[in-house]
């Protein structure tokens, strides 16, 4: 008997994955027509602040950085935000982790594709306190910006610059120690 309301609590009341910073992570995410499975979640702080939760959806765990990076298929970065940021400024902390995780050489020719994204995002002109901003890979599209679920700008070619923008997180030099701890299914 008790096993039985157990399992119509765990059916009545889903259960999700993470809660950060009081945003709740869902276990799976929808991307075309593949589900995705939570590989990780944490928090990005800036100093004392607390600027976003995101969660990193992929095809299957992974808990290596590169076999994250590589994993074929679509993936999510799913980001919410906690606190309102100008989209210059997202755009240049995006860029700044890019920086960070490449050569010169890799960066120029990656800077057409960063300079598209930076110009979607400024149609945003913030990212406000609230906000869901998702940056999907789709398999023979590119990286689609969504914002609350309705897409932004035009795909960006390339899987190297989906994988670039995943090194932002996950990359040698990234951008918070924990936070890729905590997107590879680390505590």
């Amino acid at each position: 008997m008790v096993f039985r309301v157990l399992l119509l609590l765990l059916i009545a009341f889903p259960a999700h994955a993470a809660e950060v910073a009081g945003i709740r992570i869902e276990e799976k995410a929808q991307v075309e027509n593949s589900s995705l499975s939570l590989n990780g979640a944490g928090l990005r702080k800036r100093a004392f602040f607390q600027v976003y939760a995101m969660g990193l959806y992929l095809p299957e765990k992974k808990t290596a950085a590169a076999e994250a990076i590589g994993a074929a298929g679509p993936k999510r970065v799913a980001i919410h935000m906690l606190r309102d940021v100008g989209a210059d400024q997202f755009s240049e902390a995006l860029m700044d982790g890019m920086r960070d995780n490449h050569s010169e050489a890799d960066m120029k020719a990656l800077e057409p594709r960063a300079r598209q994204l930076a110009a979607i995002m400024a149609e945003m002109k913030e990212a406000r306190k609230g906000m869901r901003i998702t940056l999907d890979w789709l398999p023979g599209k590119g990286t689609q910006l969504t914002v609350e679920g309705k897409p932004s700008g035009a795909p960006i070619a390339g899987e190297d610059f989906y994988r670039a923008l995943l090194r932002i997180w996950l990359g040698e030099n990234a951008v918070q120690a924990d936070l890729k701890k905590a997107l590879l299914g680390g505590s």
